[in-house]
Formats: structure tokens, C-alpha cells, sequence
């Protein structure tokens, strides 16, 4: 079976990138991707691949400002010829699902999400970006529209669709009217250990975009002042979250991973406000036997159980965080490390290539039987 790998782009290794990076150890390919990056794949397993990507690498500035190309994706994805192959794997949380393939051709996607800016965080964006009102924003509007009719008729491409969790099954049921199988992506619980000897703080880590909601989390602590908070990460949000900052919080900035383990192993919990499609920093934290006090809605819901391995707030508000630390502190005590740290491990690199190669070579056998 002659294989090609499609993947949105290979920008940054963020978690879509950990996961296409195991899908890629399954079955190395050749990879089909919008742009990339060559200094960011170094030392990965990208950076001897075999790459081929679309006339965005060569627009001006390409790399930076990527998204400001987005009307020019659905165009760009379907440039790629992959009539030469069998069996076509997307890795998609935007346009790679809708390559061109023919009814001989077994489309698989791992889908990340609908596309989040064209869907559930459409007004979001609009207003984040200052689109929602003028001439300019008007324009955006009618992008977006035809972005989410290409969307839709582009599921059509796709044989079987893969979602990370139960929470993205659910979403394109509702957008796309397919059902998902659930194979949970790939966390490297075997790069932290469990640490029970935990110090007196808190952590956070995240990219500091607006609905990550670091900058509520810092919020919270500053009307706790007896309470430490350690806040590891950078972003465009960065400005507003200092602006919120008191003397208990510290703000790293960006750390490198070992710097990043060693807080998170240590804090005493690790806190979590965004409503995520999975969530693989508060995995990170359970691999380390660190609770989790996080907002239950989402994958979180799926990762963290409530009373055994973290505590759940119900809505992303200073004060249902605040009651949320405060039930935390009171069974403090009660929370295990390694039974925290089993829990993690459903979630291991292993277990995630053993269950992608199960389900993809069984359709392959269904397909082509």
C-alpha cells in the first residue's frame, strides 16, 4: 500500500505536531503539508522527511504570518496530487481533510477539531481581531461563510473520520454529521516521573492566548496574595497578564522542558481555565502525580477525574475558581501521587500507535478486501 501523510502545517511542534509525529513513526511517508518551517523541525523526526508543501511557503512572510493567508487554504490543500497513492492519512483543525482524493483512495483523518476560528469560536475571533465591526470585518464575515461551506462539503473526502476525544466526536457530529472514532492523541508520560514531595504553589503553563485564560488564573491569584503562583509560558496575551500580575505571581515567561518538569512535579497543583479539545499540559501534570484543578468542560472532562486525580470548577469565573482551590486545599491530603500518575499513563505514546495502527490497518483490510 503506497501511503501519503497530510498535515495542516508544520509550523511549530505544538500537540497536533506530537501526535502526526507518532502517526509518521507508524507509517513513514511522504508528507503533504501547506508550509513549513526547517528550523523548527530540526532534531524531530521531521527533519529528514520527505516534504512537499504548497505555493503559501513561497507568499511573502509566509511563515509569520501564515493565518493571514487563510482565504487561500482550501485552494492550497487541493493543489496537492496524491492520485499515485492508496491510502491518504490527514492529521486536521483546518483544511488538510479536504484533499482531493478519488473513490479508490481510503481517506482516513485524525481530526483535531472543526476549524475553531470558522466555527465555535467564530464570534470570538471576530472581536479578538477587531472584526467584528467596519468594512474589514465585513469581508472577514463573508471569508469565514465561504470557509465553513468548503468545510462541510470537504467531509465528504474522508472515509473515516478520528477524533481526539469524546468532546471533538461530539462537535463534528454536530458540524459535519459524521461519526468519529475516539483514539485519545499521544502524551510522553514516560518523559516525567512522580514526585510526592510537593512544595508550597501552584503552576499554570500555556501559550497566553485569550482563551487559554491565563490571564483570569493570575486574576484569582492576585485576590489570594497568601497563595503562590508559578506561570510558565509567552504569547500576544502576555502584556495583559503582567498587567494582572501581583507580588505571589511569577511570571517565567517561555522555559525549556526540564525547567518546565521541575515546577510541575514539584507545585502543589496545576491549574487549568481553558476549555480544550483535549488538553496535554494536564496530563503532563498527572504523569508527574500532580491534581489538577481545572474548568470540567471539554476534553478535561475526559483526562482528569474529579476527586481522584483533580477537582473541576463549573465556569470559568474568578469566583468558581477561588471555591475550586479552596475544596482542593480541604482534601489536599487525600490525593495520591501514583494513583494520579496511573491515570496519566492511559494516555501514553504507546497505547496511542497501537490503537491508530489497529483501526488504520483494519480499514485498509475492509477497503481493499
Amino acid at each position: 500500500m503506497k501511503i501519503a501523510l497530510v498535515h495542516d502545517w508544520l509550523i511549530t511542534l505544538g500537540g497536533a505536531e506530537k501526535a502526526f509525529e507518532a502517526i509518521y513513526e507508524l507509517y513513514p511517508s511522504h508528507i503533504y503539508t501547506l508550509l513549513k518551517d526547517e528550523d523548527n523541525l530540526k532534531n524531530s523526526v521531521f527533519e529528514k522527511a520527505v516534504i512537499e508543501t504548497s505555493f503559501i511557503q513561497k507568499l511573502p512572510k509566509a511563515k509569520k504570518l501564515y493565518r493571514n493567508y487563510l482565504p487561500l487554504f482550501p485552494l492550497a490543500i487541493e493543489q496537492f496530487d496524491l492520485s499515485g497513492y492508496d491510502v491518504v492519512i490527514s492529521s486536521s483543525h483546518a483544511v488538510a481533510k479536504g484533499v482531493l482524493t478519488n473513490p479508490n483512495q481510503l481517506h482516513i483523518c485524525y481530526c483535531y477539531t472543526p476549524m475553531r476560528y470558522a466555527w465555535d469560536l467564530y464570534h470570538d475571533y471576530l472581536k479578538e481581531s477587531g472584526l467584528d465591526k467596519s468594512l474589514k470585518g465585513l469581508i472577514a464575515r463573508y471569508i469565514l461563510h465561504k470557509i465553513r461551506l468548503w468545510d462541510v462539503v470537504s467531509t465528504n473526502r474522508v472515509d473515516y473520520f478520528v477524533a481526539i476525544s469524546n468532546y471533538i466526536a461530539k462537535r463534528i457530529k454536530k458540524v459535519y454529521s459524521k461519526d468519529a472514532t475516539v483514539i485519545y492523541p499521544p502524551v510522553d508520560v514516560d518523559k516525567f516521573e512522580v514526585y510526592t514531595k510537593k512544595e508550597n504553589f501552584y503552576i499554570t503553563a500555556s501559550r497566553f492566548v485569550p482563551y487559554k485564560k491565563i490571564d483570569l488564573i493570575v486574576e484569582v491569584f492576585s485576590k489570594m496574595p497568601e497563595k503562590k503562583l508559578v506561570v510558565i509560558g509567552d504569547g500576544p496575551d502576555f502584556a495583559k497578564v503582567k498587567e494582572k500580575a501581583s507580588k505571589n505571581v511569577e511570571l517565567l515567561g517561555y522555559q525549556p522542558f526540564e525547567v518546565l518538569k521541575d515546577y510541575m512535579k514539584k507545585a502543589k497543583a496545576f491549574v487549568f481555565a481553558a476549555e480544550e479539545d483535549f488538553g496535554i499540559a494536564p496530563v503532563e501534570a498527572q504523569a508527574c502525580g500532580t491534581p489538577v484543578v481545572a474548568y470540567g468542560k471539554g476534553g478535561i472532562s475526559e483526562t482528569v477525574i474529579d476527586g481522584k486525580t483533580g477537582i473541576f470548577f463549573k465556569s470559568q469565573s474568578a469566583e468558581d475558581i477561588i471555591e475550586a482551590i479552596k475544596r482542593f486545599e480541604n482534601i489536599e491530603n487525600s490525593f495520591d501521587a501514583f494513583t494520579i500518575r496511573k491515570n496519566a499513563e492511559r494516555f501514553s505514546k504507546d497505547r496511542f500507535k497501537r490503537e491508530f495502527k489497529e483501526f488504520v490497518d483494519s480499514k485498509i483490510d475492509e477497503f481493499f478486501r
